[in-house]
């Protein structure tokens, strides 16, 4: 299988690969420009065309080598990830688990390496992580992602099956991971907020999760410190106890997923069609 293949490649030779990839998918393809172009003038109307024209080609290179650095796990080891992604402060998430005790829901943003970081988290601490994930369409995909999510001992949990599994391991110390930045759709609860200059719909998962078990709730930040090499920094979104009836777990995500967006601009996935809904009337 090609997958295979180019995992098995040094990472010095992906590297020189994503070029002529970054050639191909920015010039040849143009794989999802128009919408990456949107979503940039949307985010940064101070910025010039030509601001936005360099950003916008950071942000295709980074996309082709984190693609490849995500198939390279498949024949990485596990201090190849200890190596190549640090946790800043770990401290602060012994403080919010009760010193590894008590589980702790963690949301974050595709941003920087975001598989590398939940393996960088599992391994560096040796801690479990449980990321929650939606299913892709293609099969091939999903089992290999599915693979690459679970190798160094993470139990990756469809986002079906997590609201029983949250249930039923309420007591078990883990962090229950949601990389929630994307657009739910229409049938799924959201709510609306500003977010890079338009309004957005967001998943609120990680409040109901948080409201039902009185779980503490941190953000997870990806910096990329150089190419291939990552550093994880947690942040304090919300700690019970909570009001069910207010949305501050939600508004605190996104004001720090904002700020993490603005500090590195060219590392979030801006080619996801995250503005394609309209926020309807009655939520206004």
């Amino acid at each position: 299988m090609f997958y295979r293949l180019l995992s098995r490649l040094p990472l010095p030779l992906l590297y020189a690969l994503a070029w002529p990839g970054y050639l191909l998918l920015y010039y040849v393809a143009g794989y999802r420009k128009a919408v990456v172009r949107q979503n940039l003038a949307q985010a940064f109307p101070d910025k010039s065309e030509t601001e936005r024209r360099a950003l916008e080609k950071k942000f295709y290179l980074q996309l082709v080598q984190v693609a490849l650095e995500i198939l390279k796990t498949r024949t990485m080891s596990a201090e190849d990830i200890r190596q190549r992604v640090t946790v800043v402060n770990p401290q602060l998430l012994r403080e919010y688990s009760n010193d590894f005790r008590d589980p702790v829901i963690v949301l974050s943003i595709h941003q920087g390496n975001w598989e590398w970081m939940l393996h960088g988290v599992r391994l560096q601490l040796d801690i479990p992580v449980d990321p929650v994930y939606k299913p892709l369409h293609n099969r091939t995909v999903d089992e290999l992602m599915f693979a690459i999510r679970s190798q160094f001992g993470s139990r990756p949990i469809t986002m079906a099956a997590a609201p029983r599994d949250i249930l039923r391991r309420r007591r078990e110390f883990r962090l229950f991971v949601l990389v929630a930045d994307q657009a739910p759709i229409e049938t799924e609860r959201s709510h609306w907020l500003p977010f890079m200059n338009r309004d957005a719909a967001f998943y609120e998962g990680g409040q109901s999760i948080a409201t039902i078990t009185g779980c503490p709730v941190l953000f997870a930040r990806c910096r990329r410190r150089a190419r291939g090499y990552y550093e994880v920094e947690f942040a304090e979104v919300a700690k019970p106890p909570y009001d069910g009836n207010d949305h501050r777990i939600t508004e605190r995500y996104v004001q720090l997923a904002e700020q993490a967006i603005r500090g590195e601009p060219e590392s979030w996935l801006w080619s996801n069609r995250r503005w394609k809904r309209q926020r309807p009337a009655k939520a206004r």
